[in-house]
């Protein structure tokens, strides 16, 4: 089974996330597969769990929820077509190329406060794949390297300091 989460940039600019592990972890930590360092993302926001039967969703406690059809959901199961929304971050669920045509849903940023934008360079580091983020006003943008590595990266707009679960 192939099994993608597929996004788009605020530019329109669609950009694929296959998912080749049993359990891909998406949040703001270091440690995620899917790093979303963003304040409306937890640390560990939420698990994609994939066995031979189906696609869960499950929410790990975070504090703003994680969404699939814009309903709220605690475990939830995927199904090809489907948004998962994360943060502000909308993924469209697709299984083995269905659904075979996505519309682009935009992922909507907030952009950051001034304090946090003066006090922190846009800044990225990878933990063994190297991929950088400069000081685009898109720090989603960067989430674009992880469609084309295979291991985590991370992109690290803001520190853990300013960020509150």
């Amino acid at each position: 089974m192939n099994i993608c989460l597929v996004m788009f940039r605020e530019d329109g600019t669609r950009v694929d996330f296959p998912l080749t592990k049993p359990d891909t972890v998406i949040g703001r930590k270091e440690t995620c597969d899917i790093r979303i360092p963003l304040a409306e993302v937890s640390r560990e926001h939420s698990k994609v769990h994939i066995d031979d039967v189906s696609i869960r969703v499950m929410d790990n406690g975070s504090a703003n929820g994680t969404y699939v059809n814009n309903k709220r959901v605690a475990d939830e199961k995927l199904a090809p077509g489907d948004h998962l929304i994360i943060g502000p971050v909308v993924f469209t669920v697709q299984v083995d190329g269905d659904p075979d045509e996505i519309r682009p849903v935009r992922t909507k940023l907030k952009r950051r406060s001034a304090r946090a934008a003066s006090g922190k360079a846009v800044a990225a580091s990878a933990s063994g794949s190297g991929a950088a983020l400069d000081d685009s006003p898109d720090p989603i943008s960067a989430l674009e390297a992880l469609a084309s590595s295979a291991e985590q990266t991370a992109i690290d707009p803001l520190d853990d300091d300013d960020l509150l679960d």
